[in-house]
């Protein structure tokens, strides 16, 4: 529209534009887009119920904005420390470990000729805790908390203190128990939770955990079993590899907290 709209058309407009047919009304519309003469007559031409409408969203507005803006709420904030510290996937693993050892100390209690059964397990007790600890598909929320600055390697670790806060004092427990050395309890435990992260930047947590049991439970568990003779790295002499393994194996995790980064490292 060159010219500008007459006042009855404005005001026909004004009104609903029920008597202007579809290319006036769009003509109208595109002129006033450019045009603030036409648009202060449009005010001007408004219905008395029209006005009065717009007077109340006016002293409404200017109400709200004199309030001020609502106050924050933080309801939920206590969520936020227990997600980065713990995913509720956790507890069902952790869980399902201890009656496993429970069960591996009555076994030697029923069978005292063989090797500490909670010896054996004791390496790869903590790995499903760890596996779940950085899951996308136990975590409801794993592919949001991936994309977030929180993820990463410091929310592994902080999980897998979780798991071990429960697994290393019921090792502990046992081993005073069966009067298995302490450290020959512990540190092939800190070892292989190690292990698992530190493969896991590569492969993800979860196949890193599976991979490392697996290969415990064919390589070591089952001919101790078998022979019902201890393996040499369960022997007294060998915890400096376990703590050495165990130092070498947290500083290429650290090395490679890069990689946890990555969403596909979160599987």
């Amino acid at each position: 529209m060159t010219t500008h709209p007459s006042l009855a058309a404005i005001a026909e407009y004004a009104g609903g534009g029920h008597g202007l047919d579809e290319a006036t009304v769009w003509s109208i519309e595109v002129h006033l887009e450019d045009c603030a003469e036409c648009r202060a007559r449009l005010a001007g031409s408004a219905a008395g119920s029209t006005l009065d409408l717009l007077d109340r969203v006016a002293a409404g507005l200017d109400r709200e904005i004199a309030a001020g803006p609502a106050p924050a709420r933080h309801a939920r904030r206590w969520l936020a420390p227990r997600r980065r510290w713990l995913v509720a996937a956790l507890l069902p693993w952790v869980a399902m470990t201890v009656p496993v050892l429970l069960c591996a100390l009555a076994l030697n209690q029923l069978l005292p000729d063989l090797p500490s059964l909670v010896l054996l397990l004791a390496p790869v007790a903590p790995l499903p805790g760890v596996a779940a600890a950085w899951s996308r598909r136990l975590d409801p929320a794993g592919e949001l908390i991936s994309s977030t600055p929180a993820a990463g390697l410091t929310m592994l670790l902080r999980r897998t203190l979780v798991v071990l806060a429960v697994i290393v004092p019921v090792l502990a427990l046992f081993g005073a128990g069966t009067g298995t050395s302490l450290a020959l309890m512990l540190l092939p435990c800190l070892a292989f939770t190690a292990g698992t992260i530190a493969l896991g930047a590569l492969i993800g947590v979860s196949r890193a955990a599976v991979v490392l049991g697996t290969l415990w439970a064919l390589a070591v568990v089952v001919p101790t079993v078998v022979t019902e003779d201890l393996p040499l790295v369960l022997r007294p002499h060998s915890t400096l590899f376990w703590a050495l393994a165990a130092a070498v194996l947290f500083g290429v995790a650290a090395s490679r907290a890069g990689d946890f980064r990555r969403l596909a490292s979160h599987r």
